[in-house]
């Protein structure tokens, strides 16, 4: 696991796995649960981080997404279908965030 620095300075994971090189020799095995990730997330917004931000750290930017998806095959063999699988994983962890997210809102307007 990597952790990067996303916007603001805060870290975030990002799964490469022990023997990964390049995100092109990654494999669906090497990535952590979609909810572990979330759940990671969702105890930084529960110690006060800005959802806004963590929202942004957890997505891949639309730039970043174009550019991964126009790499091209022979430059860089199994890197496009990677970048899908990592958006695709990323997307997930998004959608699990802000159901985490909702679902404590709710609670909390109930008290």
């Amino acid at each position: 696991m990597v952790k990067l620095i996303g916007r603001g300075g805060r870290f975030f994971n990002f799964w490469l796995g022990p023997e990964a090189g390049t995100l092109a020799t990654m494999d669906n095995t090497e990535l952590p649960p979609p909810q572990r990730e979330a759940a990671f997330f969702f105890g930084m917004f529960l110690r006060g981080h800005s959802i806004e931000a963590l929202r942004q750290d957890i997505d891949v930017p639309r730039e970043v997404a174009a550019k991964w998806l126009r790499s091209r095959e022979e430059l860089d063999p199994g890197f496009p279908a990677t970048a899908r699988r990592i958006l695709e994983y990323r997307k997930q962890v998004l959608a699990i965030f802000n159901f985490l997210v909702s679902s404590e809102s709710a609670i909390q307007h109930k008290m």
